[in-house]
């Protein structure tokens, strides 16, 4: 089985920090769990990276997908392409509840 390498761009890690240092203002034991559920997903999609679905909009490339992360009442997005046949890249991570998320 194939084991992809995830890596984040700077856009993406900068997401994580926003969406972390949002929960810790409110909830730590919030904050410990969504990195938790975060951190699953990007595990799983080292493995299954095709399993995801397909982005809405844009080039319609089948290489540019969207990681689900289930938490709370609604969720992460987190917007990736693969590269090539052992590299992806999460562009971006979002919150689903988040205004400016499309």
């Amino acid at each position: 089985m194939t084991r992809f390498r995830v890596r984040f761009t700077q856009e993406a890690e900068e997401d994580l920090l926003r969406l972390f240092d949002f929960l810790l203002e409110q909830d730590l034991a919030a904050a410990e769990r969504a990195e938790t559920a975060i951190a699953k997903a990007v595990e799983l999609l080292g493995v299954f990276p095709f399993s995801c679905r397909k982005a809405s909009g844009g080039s319609g490339s089948p290489f540019l997908r969207e990681l689900i992360i289930p938490f709370g009442g609604s969720g992460y997005v987190a917007p990736f392409e693969i590269e090539d046949p052992r590299t992806v890249t999460i562009i971006a991570m979002r919150h689903q509840r988040e205004e400016d998320y499309h």
